[in-house]
């Protein structure tokens, strides 16, 4: 597996904003959020999100749908679909 990339858009004092492609396998490593965050999806993404305590969840959020998580999420985020993925991540700090 290798990482996700990460390409910085912009930042300011009230927000960072980050593209992330993710290929097939590939994934962020595990992470804490030090922001609330909105994840804004370019194309499906077919997410397996391993959490703390050994949880797995997988899921699949449509290209053009948007959610968001609090500040402290901690996870590593791996492209579990077999095609390309990006999302835009919208850091609230």
């Amino acid at each position: 597996m290798s990482d996700a990339v990460g390409t910085p858009l912009m930042e300011n004092e009230r927000v960072r904003v980050t593209r992330f492609d993710f290929q097939p396998g590939d994934e962020t490593g595990w992470h804490t959020h030090p922001y609330e965050y909105v994840i804004t999806t370019l194309t499906d993404c077919y997410l397996r999100l391993e959490l703390p305590g050994g949880e797995v969840r997988d899921s699949m959020i449509p290209a053009g749908q948007a959610y968001t998580r609090p500040e402290g999420t901690e996870h590593n985020v791996i492209n579990a679909g077999d095609a390309p993925m990006a999302f835009i991540e919208v850091e609230l700090k």
